[in-house]
């Protein structure tokens, strides 16, 4: 049966006055099933507070808009707290806590992405709160809260019941919250609007690209990233991930058309994707993007620390390694034709400006 690769939107699963917090479905997404891939996103109104929580899937985080603090407690360790802003990326190990809030802008929207191969759902993260009406004290009966904590009843019951707020509350903006520390942001987060570019060319695109040298925890998250951004009327060279993993994109700013080309030539992808959409590419299929005139930007994850991609158009490609001989035999054709298509893209690599 072929899966549905289409473009999706995420869909509100649960808020209020502080917030909301949104996911893209495995059933509407099957991707996101196949390839055990999480996906949500978190929007906090000013003072909006996303109490501690941890998942059961190591993740990615990405600030999609806004600047606020996030609290992260990492096993055995003590309170990170960090301020955060737009562009700025967050490698979540598993066992990790961590808490966010929106102190003073507008709105603080926080995308996640990350591997759901233990998780309770494939295809989707699940939160264990540790306050709050769902949260773990709930669970436990007041001996046994009591008893953990060396608490009484009525203390025990106070710190139940008080909390009425589901996973993301509004805070009065008279409350005191912690405040960031800057040597607390070195080696947990790398904002990839500011960080050395690691490919930059003119008329064509920029590459920021999130591994184990410039944020070292991606090793534990078992997950690597990068942020793409494609000039106007740009193309994205056709390219495929060559170490077996999947391509988990969304389209942070402007919009495009994408084609993905999977088994046997079949083209299985045609689309115009825009902001807000997720879409995923499975393993050595072929993707190409071509922006609008506004240019477009996509973050992405790969599902390994360190990917290794190859690409089919331009001067790295692997069209340029293979032989003459090899190319004229492959494609049949006369050795005039495949001079042509050698001596094509011999200075661009990656991506190509718009033609002329």
């Amino acid at each position: 049966m072929e899966i549905d690769l289409s473009p999706k939107l995420a869909k509100k699963v649960y808020g209020g006055d502080g917030g909301a917090y949104y996911a893209w479905c495995p059933d509407e997404l099957p991707m996101l099933r196949e390839g055990n891939i999480g996906a949500a996103k978190l929007a906090l109104e000013k003072n909006g507070f996303a109490m501690p929580r941890y998942s059961d899937s190591a993740k990615v985080a990405y600030v999609l808009q806004g600047s606020g603090v996030a609290g992260i407690v990492l096993p055995e360790k003590e309170e990170k707290v960090l301020a955060i802003k737009k562009g700025d990326a967050l490698a979540l190990p598993f066992g990790v806590v961590t808490w966010w809030y929106n102190k003073q802008d507008p709105e603080l929207v926080i995308l996640f992405l990350g591997d759901t191969s233990t998780a309770h759902k494939s295809g989707s993260f699940t939160d264990f709160f540790l306050t709050g009406p769902n949260g773990i004290f709930t669970g436990f009966s007041t001996e046994f809260v009591g008893r953990a904590w060396d608490l009484d009843e009525a203390t025990v019951k106070t710190l139940v019941s008080t909390q009425s707020g589901n996973g993301i509350v509004k805070l009065n903006p008279g409350i005191k919250m912690p405040e960031p520390k800057k040597e607390h942001y070195k080696g947990m987060a790398l904002n990839c609007e500011e960080a050395p570019l690691d490919v930059d060319i003119k008329k064509g695109g920029k590459v920021v690209v999130l591994n184990t040298k410039n944020l070292p925890l991606v090793g534990e998250v078992g997950l690597g990233a990068d942020l793409v951004r494609l000039n106007g009327n740009a193309m994205c060279s056709p390219g495929f991930s060559c170490d077996s993993a999947l391509q988990v994109t969304y389209i942070v700013r402007g919009s495009g058309r994408v084609q993905v080309v999977g088994v046997d030539g079949k083209r299985v992808l045609e689309t115009t994707i825009k902001a807000g959409n997720l879409f995923i590419v499975p393993r050595f299929f072929v993707v190409s993007k071509i922006s609008d005139p506004e240019g477009m930007d996509w973050f992405s994850i790969i599902t390994t620390p360190n990917p290794i991609f190859t690409h089919l158009a331009g001067r790295t490609s692997v069209w340029k390694a293979l032989s003459p001989q090899v190319l004229q035999a492959s494609f049949n054709v006369p050795a005039d034709v495949e001079q042509k298509f050698s001596s094509k893209r011999k200075a661009e690599e990656i991506f190509f400006p718009p033609p002329n």
